[in-house]
């Protein structure tokens, strides 16, 4: 008699391991997944604690293998075994259709907000079926439009709250004072958690910093060794200066190093295949340890469809250049040795 009781309590353990083995290995219980999750870092003073490289949802309706719930699940549950736990959206993305996409997945599983940390964009007016009323391609700060898009978004996302909100492009007609009061106005509201700017120049940052109650957590601007403005104009100067890290969209340039003609693109790939192949390396994740040297410590806006290169590209956080290296990307993206 006691060796049967024996048997179904072995029985009822099994099936109980089987349970929380499967369970472990399901996409909608994320949890067991937050224990591989690296270090978050906030970008400045006041801003959300993000992860070091950002899954950008530029293209995410352009994924050649679909954009459903269960592809899109694919990438976001790579990004969390990866580490990598902040998204990047912005309204007009696909067509103003990417934010909805991505909400769908998380309607379907809620408890993945509490693993994430969401940051949308607005500003920018396309012409586009969805948005009827845009004959021309525009930018459009007031503080109603940017209140009401962010109401948007939070409707597309499904979720209750946007953890950081940039404005996507400044623009000549942008009034400071009105645009820095919704962004306070949104916060005190509890719709956005922080704000910031995306594209910003120096001056156009400092000057809608002066009309916040809080400072601006950030600006996203382009950085790639093709791209190399925010390096020289001032930009990434400033931000150090004041320790706001950046965020980094655009690091493989839209993909133009990899199979663009042009004769920069071409210099800039000899340069990478060399050290790539040098260091045991793939393409991407030279380009991304290149941006990681730089002193103002880039958050990187990952922008690729596959998550076998979403999970390659933060090896490159443990994958280290030499200054010589750096330099020849450098030299190899404008044509010249430094003076």
């Amino acid at each position: 008699m006691g060796k049967v009781k024996k048997d179904k309590k072995d029985k009822k353990e099994k099936k109980k391991e089987r349970a929380e083995k499967s369970q472990s290995a399901d996409p909608g219980h994320p949890e067991q997944k937050e224990l591989k999750l690296m270090k978050k870092k906030a970008l400045s003073k006041d801003s959300p604690k993000v992860s070091s490289f950002i899954y950008g949802c530029w293209r995410l309706l352009d994924d050649p293998e679909g954009a459903d719930v269960p592809r899109i699940r694919q990438k976001i549950d790579a990004c969390l075994e990866s580490g990598i736990s902040t998204f990047d959206h912005a309204d007009i993305y696909g067509g103003y259709g990417c934010e909805e996409a991505f909400g769908r997945a998380l309607k379907e599983a809620p408890d993945l907000r509490k693993h994430i940390e969401i940051v949308t964009k607005c500003g920018i007016m396309l012409v586009d079926p969805a948005r009827p009323e845009n004959r021309i391609k525009h930018y459009d700060h007031g503080g109603n439009h940017v209140i009401k898009s962010v109401e948007r978004s939070l409707k597309n996302l499904n979720v209750d709250v946007i953890d950081l909100l940039l404005i996507h492009r400044p623009g000549p007609l942008m009034d400071p004072e009105e645009l820095g009061a919704a962004l306070d106005h949104m916060r005190t509201s509890g719709k956005i958690k922080y704000y910031g700017v995306s594209n910003f120049t120096v001056s156009q940052f400092k000057m809608l910093n002066s009309c916040t109650e809080r400072k601006l957590a950030t600006n996203q601007v382009e950085m790639n060794p093709l791209y190399q403005e925010p390096f020289l104009d001032g930009t990434l100067d400033y931000l150090i200066q004041k320790q706001i890290r950046p965020m980094a969209w655009s690091p493989t340039a839209g993909g133009r190093i990899f199979n663009d003609t042009s004769e920069a693109s071409v210099r800039v790939r000899d340069a990478v295949q060399e050290i790539a192949a040098r260091y045991g390396m793939e393409m991407d994740q030279v380009l991304y340890s290149w941006l990681l040297m730089h002193p103002s410590n880039p958050a990187i806006i990952l922008g690729t469809n596959k998550p076998e290169r979403i999970r390659r590209a933060v090896e490159s956080k443990t994958r280290h250049l030499d200054k010589q290296d750096w330099y020849a990307i450098w030299s190899a993206g404008n044509g010249q040795e430094v003076p």
